[in-house]
């Protein structure tokens, strides 16, 4: 029996993974993680590959559970303390972030990591895809820290992690590495990349013969760990996030993503596409009304009013013949 043909654009669904990571219920690599595990299903039935697209009316969930009506995408900004392990359950019984998060902001998702004795700004949000986009190498933010390491740093060791470096197989990209001040026997540093894999710094500076000490995120890309203080939580403002995200990850007034043209999976599981909001009449007046932005420009043609409206010919006002 032949195979059903697949979808040929986005009107006919949209990945489940990624239909579960807008509704933060997971990343969407985690997401694929638990369709591998058999804990999604479709319409009734256990799914065993992410390769499957979500479309109108299907039934979608998790553990049993239907997952709930997308939400807007909402992000927080979160001062980790060292001690504690960023992931939702740890199977060695360590505290973990999310455990001492206020419960009104409900699941969220960590936007990269920082390891247990790390500390500083770890961003949080309940849109797994947006998670996703801004841990992607290729999106261009740059993850700031302020180091404090054992030893000493030569000019040639920063010109050397400038141009990137390959520690135990792993290549590293360009790695920003500016010497802040020194005390004693360590040295004070500032540190920016934009890669973030795992333990990245410590293994970086390891390799030129610095051993880190205290580690503190200070900034991820626009967002800033900034006065904040430990183990506290702050939401960004919608028209902070609208702003700051742009062309990246674009969303509208309520806070919903708008690619794939401004569709929306709702998480009953309905692939759905977001009416046109309509543009306010023009004020009453006696000149033409200021365009709308992105309607085309122009004079109005003969015989036209600016308004549009045909002008009803008078005595005063026939064309010559």
């Amino acid at each position: 029996m032949a195979k059903p043909p697949a979808p040929k654009n986005a009107e006919d669904g949209e990945r489940i993974a990624k239909v579960l990571a807008h509704a933060g219920v997971a990343s969407r690599r985690e997401a694929e993680r638990m369709i591998e595990d058999g804990r999604v299903s479709l319409n009734g039935k256990i799914l065993r590959t992410p390769a499957v697209k979500v479309g109108p009316g299907d039934d979608v969930r998790v553990d049993g559970k239907p997952i709930a009506e997308r939400p807007p995408t909402r992000l927080w900004r979160h001062h980790k303390p060292d001690g504690l392990v960023t992931t939702h359950a740890d199977p060695q019984g360590r505290e973990t972030v999310f455990q001492s998060l206020p419960k009104e902001i409900g699941r969220v998702i960590s936007i990269g990591r920082l390891d247990l004795t790390s500390e500083g700004l770890l961003l949080l949000t309940n849109d797994g895809e947006l998670a996703r986009v801004l841990e992607l190498p290729s999106t261009g933010w740059t993850r700031r820290y302020r180091v404090r390491a054992y030893g000493d740093i030569t000019e040639e060791a920063i010109e050397k992690l400038k141009k990137g470096i390959s520690v135990e197989g792993v290549k590293y990209g360009p790695i920003e590495v500016v010497v802040d001040r020194r005390t004693g026997s360590n040295t004070w540093l500032t540190v920016g990349l934009k890669e973030g894999k795992n333990r990245e710094v410590r293994k970086v500076l390891s390799a030129v013969g610095l051993t880190v000490n205290r580690l503190l995120r200070t900034a991820y890309g626009p967002f800033q760990l900034g006065a904040l203080e430990k183990g506290k939580t702050e939401e960004i403002r919608r028209s902070v996030l609208r702003e700051q995200l742009g062309k990246l990850y674009p969303l509208d007034g309520d806070g919903y993503p708008m690619k794939e043209g401004a569709r929306e999976a709702d998480m009953t599981g309905r692939a759905v596409s977001k009416p046109e909001r309509p543009r306010p009449p023009a004020p009453a007046g006696k000149g033409p009304s200021r365009p709308s932005p992105g309607a085309p420009r122009g004079k109005p043609g003969p015989g036209k009013r600016p308004d549009n409206k045909a002008r009803k010919p008078d005595a005063h006002h026939r064309r010559k013949p």
